[in-house]
This record gives structure tokens, sequence and C-alpha cells, in this order.
């Protein structure tokens, strides 16, 4: 790796381009590129093979030899650039700062490009909007090692860098997929993939049903639930039974309560 360049001026171009892919989904979709930070997130998406472009170091925070250690051995060209402490606190955003933000390529989330074993497990989620429950969900799949999560009609950017900070780096450790509903349930019907969709009518109790077979959870947003597209097409309805005053939960903590479920069951039809 060359020597770092260094920047500290607020008005470098590079530091514009940054500004502009944190704060705009619009630049995100024509460059194809991205901002993470952290030193984790950097790591995790190195070892999800995605493209690095550029990294910004603050050297306090950063030094340049863990930088230089954490490249090592890649084949990746990747820019290094140091950052005086004005222009990194310009661009971090987070409150407590590690010291390193990176601009990386997107990668292709269409269906096709989903490598499924054979029986998967798989977690969809229907229009789901706000970046802190998609990146909690895909924390969810990550700490169940789900075969995939796919977005179905996907309301937001699965680049915003809240999603990426709340799925603590999870997005680069998951394969995700997105497209439409009706794409998707062919996909999965195409596939022999059996639909459990999470509603509170007309179900059967979460436990009931097999998941030790090839099958898809698909919850939907918390205010509106999944539409009839889903339902409609579901091989059962499941509902979790609750016994306080609400009958609803955080659309994560339900499909955590049902992922583990299957993989309950999966470990013990294995024994």
């Amino acid at each position: 790796m060359q020597s770092p360049k260094k920047i500290s001026s607020l008005q470098n171009p590079l530091v514009r381009q940054v500004i502009q892919l944190k704060h705009k989904n619009r630049e995100r979709g024509k460059t194809g590129l991205f901002v993470l930070e952290g030193q984790r997130e950097l790591a995790m998406a190195l070892k999800g093979g995605f493209g690095i472009q550029t990294v910004l170091i603050y050297p306090e925070f950063f030094p340049l030899q863990e930088a230089e250690k954490l490249f090592k051995g890649l084949e990746q060209n990747i820019d290094l650039i140091e950052l005086t402490k004005e222009v990194y606190q310009k661009l971090a955003y987070r409150e407590k700062t590690e010291g390193v933000l990176a601009i990386a390529r997107t990668k292709d989330h269409s269906l096709n490009s989903l490598e499924l074993p054979e029986d998967p497990l798989i977690l969809i989620a229907e229009g789901v909007e706000k970046p802190g429950n998609l990146g909690a969900l895909l924390r969810t799949a990550d700490a169940a090692n789900l075969d995939a999560v796919i977005i179905a009609d996907p309301k937001g950017d699965l680049y915003n860098p809240n999603t990426i900070r709340s799925s603590v780096g999870c997005l680069f450790t998951v394969p995700v997929a997105a497209a439409s509903s009706k794409e998707v349930i062919a996909f999965l019907r195409q596939g022999g993939i059996k639909i459990y969709a999470a509603t509170l009518t007309h179900a059967v109790p979460y436990t009931s049903v097999d998941y030790t077979g090839g099958c898809a959870i698909a919850v939907g947003t918390e205010s509106t639930g999944l539409t009839e597209a889903w339902t409609a097409q579901a091989d059962a309805r499941v509902v979790i039974p609750m016994e306080g005053e609400i009958d609803s939960m955080n659309v994560s903590v339900s499909a955590a309560i049902l992922i583990f479920e299957a993989k309950r069951q999966r470990l013990s039809s294995a024994d």
C-alpha cells in the first residue's frame, strides 16, 4: 500500500463526495457507492467481499499501522487517506468515533444473485421502511445464520448510513436480495420454498408448523402488517400468542421469535 495522501480542507472534492453519499439516496444510486463508518464495519465489509474504494482515517483514533494490518494480503487496490481532526469531525457520524470511514461499492441484490442451499431458511421483510427496523432484522438474520434476507417491495435504501449503523455491519454478512412481492413469491414457488406469513388473524400458533424444510418466514410493517399479496399466498399464517394488553411487537422481535423456533426445530430434527 502506498503512503497515504492527506486531506486538510473541507472544500476537497472527496470530502464533498463523502457528504453527498452519506445524505443523498440519489447519489448512492447513481454512483453505486456508499459510505460506511467504524473499524468493525470495515472489517466485516472486507470479509463479506465488498469492494472498498477509499479508506479515510484519523490517525489519532485509528493509527496508520492498524489500517495497514487490516489490509495486509488483500488484492484490492485501496486508496488510503489521512484526515485532519477538523475534516474527520465533519464527516464522522458517530458520537463515539473509531477513526475510520470508507467509500465502498454496492453489491448486486437481485434474486438471481442468491446462492441458496437445499432447504433454505429465509426471512422476507415486506415494505420495511425504517432503517432501524431493517438493521435490527439483519442483526437477527446474522445471529441465526440465515441463508438469505429478501426485502419485498423495498421502501428505503439498503445502504442508508442509519441502516448500516443499526445493523452493526450485518448488512455485509447476510445474503440480501430485493424485489417486488410478485417476483419474490414467484421465486419462492419456483424453488419449492414454503411461505409462512406472520399475521394476527386466521392464524395458527407459530410453534405448530413445520419449519424443517425449505421455508420463508414473512413479516410486514408494524403499522399495517403483511399485505394480502403475502397472506393470500401463504402456506400457513402464523401468530405469536400474547397475554398482555397489546397485540403486536416490534417487527424485529417478532421475526427473531419465529426464526429461532425454526432453528430449534431444525436442530432437533438433525439429532
